[in-house]
């Protein structure tokens, strides 16, 4: 198998065929072989797809070195077992079956579970080089390989990294202020928890910075919802970064309210980076 390169999913629909754009115009970027997969009942179902699929990229993009591969079983399994070792997995967003069907239901938590390297999700209607900024989420420091991720990036794109590090303020139960401002329990915990999360991005990201100097970095911190804060700002977005994270205790990570907002409403492609 190729050491380098970027898979994606296919099964003859048009959302398919923008996944498939999509891998080839990354594909690019990184100067990895294009690997085109359809998943079937039948192996010679396959021919067809993977033939109209090859002839489209060579046309875009004659250079490209590009793969195919038909896999029986489920899609999920199948996409699952190509990201071993790929730099990147793409799949679009909708569809009746096949890959492009991947994001309803169990088959997209069997996904999101079991990735071994970040996943592209095709959504929006941007197109890939279009020049718009890279958009991450930042929860903490231990998303430290979507943080990495969303650099790199910025780097191949050659545009901006915005960075979204948002929190939620906990309801507490009034108290009777102290005589003297700011001193009491209730009055000191808001003020200490909103400068620790300010300083989240800027402790997060530094060595990155250094590491990719040429990176025009941007960073905020919103007390919001991070569903909601990031959604609004895919907008604008060419792409938006997330980690999803591994537990000791789960067979694979969790995939929580703000990667289901994300995947299912998100306004631009959303990568998915396994972490921990």
């Amino acid at each position: 198998m190729t050491a380098q390169y970027v898979a994606v999913g296919v099964d003859g629909t048009l959302t398919a065929v923008r996944a498939l754009d999509w891998a080839a115009q990354e594909a690019v970027r990184r100067h990895a072989v294009l690997r085109v997969v359809h998943a079937v009942r039948d192996q010679d179902e396959a021919g067809p797809v993977l033939a109209s699929a090859a002839a489209r990229i060579r046309a875009h993009h004659p250079g490209l070195q590009v793969e195919t591969a038909s896999r029986v079983g489920g899609a999920a399994e199948a996409l699952v077992r190509e990201s071993d070792g790929a730099a990147l997995t793409v799949v679009g967003n909708r569809g009746l079956g096949g890959f492009t069907g991947l994001l309803f239901g169990s088959v997209s938590l069997r996904l999101a579970a079991h990735i071994h390297s970040p996943l592209l999700v095709v959504r929006g209607d941007h197109r890939c080089d279009d020049g718009r900024e890279v958009l991450l989420g930042l929860a903490s420091d231990a998303d430290a390989d979507a943080a990495a991720y969303a650099f790199q990036e910025a780097e191949r794109r050659g545009t901006r990294l915005r960075v979204l590090h948002s929190w939620s303020r906990r309801h507490v139960t009034p108290e009777v202020p102290s005589p003297v401002p700011a001193t009491s329990p209730g009055q000191r915990e808001p003020g200490q928890r909103g400068a620790m999360e300010e300083a989240v991005p800027r402790f997060a990201l530094s060595e990155l910075r250094e590491q990719h100097p040429q990176v025009g970095v941007e960073a905020h911190t919103v007390t919001a919802g991070p569903a909601h804060a990031l959604l609004e700002a895919t907008r604008e977005a060419g792409v938006v970064v997330i980690g999803v994270h591994r537990h000791a205790d789960r067979p694979g990570p969790h995939v929580g309210p703000v990667v289901h907002t994300l995947l299912h409403r998100s306004h631009c492609p959303v990568v998915l980076v396994p972490t921990g």
